[in-house]
């Protein structure tokens, strides 16, 4: 009797020449309940005979073996076996290589050594997207709807874009904290650096990309979902960013095709629920392209008469551009509580009245409580416990404005008599906030 094994358990198969690498990949998947290793194979060939006999969900696999290497194996694997999602782990931290590795039908790629973290999230990330497509036939037919729905393949891809014409504005603040407060159960959320010479997410999330979207613009008309995923870095909340150039000068690998971030976007965006842009002060082809894509424009002022000036001049351009009103919510942010600070700022009614918009959001500032964010690598929405804490209540309110208006649900009604479940005429409802 076939014993039918619990839907939730990953099987997995390890191909590697070295025994000692084989036995220690083994014994750290071995730590998670939902992973079983169910084989293990000492070259190629091996490999090929254990995954059709065994068909694993997933493979993690060598690249030099004796034989045929691992780029070659993979390719005869996916052929025989599209559904069983294949990881390649090598010692050659090279992004061509890694491009090599897709091209061979190969669903991620990782270096030895690997931190166990990166090994379990990389399983489950290749198994979730290697069933997507069988999970779709198998489905009945029905019309898709941009829902919240963990399981889903596809997505609502909201592009948050945020941006200020003036320096110092606090746009990675912002970029940053509304990445960290939108993300939730079930909802996937990408944090894209286009502040392309200097950007700064990195230092306020404390990590180092090993790829970065130069990695992507000169090759992206043949880019595709898995690729990407293995370009995006991981922040250790879970957080998905996309990093912008690691030097000056190689922002003009970008800069080169101002349309390529917007091309890779719009490749990727329905992967996830919200992508938030951080950008530059500049103007350009590149900041204009990124805005047009967008779902929403979060338009950063200070309270300062240059700041509002410059806001100002961006409002008669999106006017220009026909961008609807709602497409452009302002920020006040950097709000001194200070008396005699705010003697010398502009008052916000005075901001409102000049703009001729409605302020969306004031954010009051604190710049200990930012720097000790930054410090510790951490958003500060996810770093101060008070919620009721400014700025801390303002942003986790701006976010959850987002949210309510960008991601709606399906409302059910009560059942009718005839017992069948029945919905709204409009099919959604806001989501409602949360306490």
């Amino acid at each position: 009797m076939v014993k039918v094994k619990p839907e939730h358990v990953i099987t997995i198969l390890l191909v590697d020449d070295i025994v000692e690498i084989r036995a220690n990949v083994k014994k750290i998947l071995s730590f998670e309940p939902d992973f079983s290793v169910i084989g293990m194979a000492g070259s190629g060939a091996e490999g090929i005979a254990l995954a059709k006999e065994l068909h694993p969900d997933v493979i993690i696999m060598d690249v030099n073996m004796p034989g045929a290497d691992g780029l070659q194996i993979t390719t005869q694997i996916v052929n025989m076996l599209p559904e069983t999602g294949i990881i390649i782990m090598t010692a050659q931290d090279d992004p061509s290589y890694m491009r090599l590795a897709m091209n061979a039908g190969a669903k991620a790629f990782i270096t030895k050594p690997s931190s166990p973290d990166e090994l379990y999230n990389t399983v489950r990330a290749v198994y979730a997207r290697a069933r997507a497509p069988m999970l779709q036939q198998s489905s009945t037919q029905q019309p898709v709807i941009r829902t919240i729905d963990k399981d889903s393949e596809i997505r609502a891809g909201n592009i948050l874009v945020v941006y200020s014409p003036q320096g110092g504005a606090g746009c990675t603040t912002i970029a940053t904290n509304m990445a960290s407060a939108l993300m939730r159960d079930g909802i996937r959320v990408l944090l894209v650096d286009a502040n392309l010479q200097f950007g700064d997410v990195g230092v306020f999330l404390n990590i180092v990309g090993r790829s970065t979207m130069v990695d992507l613009v000169e090759d992206v008309e043949d880019m595709d979902t898995d690729y990407f995923e293995n370009v995006v870095t991981t922040h250790n909340s879970g957080l998905k960013v996309l990093m912008g150039p690691g030097r000056p000068e190689l922002a003009e690998k970008v800069i080169a095709d101002p349309g390529a971030l917007t091309k890779i976007l719009n490749k990727i965006r329905t992967s996830y629920d919200f992508i938030i842009v951080d950008t530059s002060l500049h103007l350009d082809e590149m900041a204009l392209s990124l805005m047009d894509m967008a779902t929403r424009v979060l338009l950063v002022s200070t309270p300062n008469l240059t700041s509002v000036k410059n806001v100002r001049f961006v409002l008669d351009l999106f006017d220009q551009l026909g961008y609807s009103l709602d497409k452009s919510m302002l920020i006040l942010n950097q709000v001194s509580e200070d008396q005699h600070i705010k003697k010398l700022s502009v008052t916000t009614d005075k901001v409102g009245l000049f703009l001729k918009r409605p302020i969306a959001a004031i954010i009051p500032t604190d710049d200990y409580l930012m720097l000790d964010a930054i410090r510790r690598g951490i958003p500060a929405v996810a770093l101060e416990r008070d919620q009721r804490k400014s700025p801390i209540k303002e942003l986790l309110a701006l976010s959850e404005s987002i949210f309510t208006d960008l991601m709606p649900i399906p409302e059910e009604e009560p059942p009718d008599q005839s017992g069948q479940k029945s919905f709204t005429k409009t099919g959604f409802r806001k989501r409602a906030k949360t306490a």
